[in-house]
């Protein structure tokens, strides 16, 4: 493969193709004028290999990979699977990435359990089937977490709530 480039400071690439191809038209576009710099005709070098922009482009897309895990958990929801369990048997994806997107695409659960909401960050939820478990995640006694949740208290830096079966 070989490409037509001006001889000035900018190299520009005019035309690409086979050798004879590119003399018949630097031929005929010479004889009309419309070539603006003298010309010449080079091989076409192979560009040199980028390990950090091939991995880049390889790495999948956080945005994208988020679609798709909600699409499956959807998909299970609708196929009857109504506990944060239960959806993540189903998906196979972890407990708490199941928690975090169903809290976030705000899906309605059949089963009660308790939700802990960061003061700072209202992304960062923490869910848990009892007290007892919410409390091992957020290392505070599960008596404080459960007065919390009657006064709309705050536990560790969390906001402490119930939610109720739907």
């Amino acid at each position: 493969m070989y490409a037509v480039k001006t001889i000035d400071q900018e190299h520009k690439v005019l035309a690409t193709g086979s050798e004879p191809e590119l003399h018949r038209l630097v031929l005929s576009k010479y004889r009309r004028g419309q070539l603006p710099f003298p010309v010449v005709i080079e091989p076409i070098q192979a560009q040199s290999w980028d390990d950090k922009a091939y991995l880049a482009s390889m790495r999948p897309d956080p945005e994208t990979e988020e679609r798709e895990q909600i699409k499956e958990i959807r998909r299970a929801h609708r196929a009857g699977k109504h506990t944060i369990r239960a959806l993540t048997d189903e998906t196979g994806y972890f407990t708490q990435r199941v928690s975090y997107l169903v809290h976030k695409y705000s899906m309605p659960l059949r089963n009660e359990y308790w939700r802990a909401e960061k003061y700072d960050n209202p992304n960062e939820v923490i869910t848990g089937q009892t007290v007892e478990l919410l409390g091992d995640k957020l290392g505070a006694p599960s008596q404080s977490i459960r007065q919390a949740s009657y006064s709309n208290g705050i536990v560790c830096g969390y906001y402490i709530s119930r939610v109720p079966k739907v």
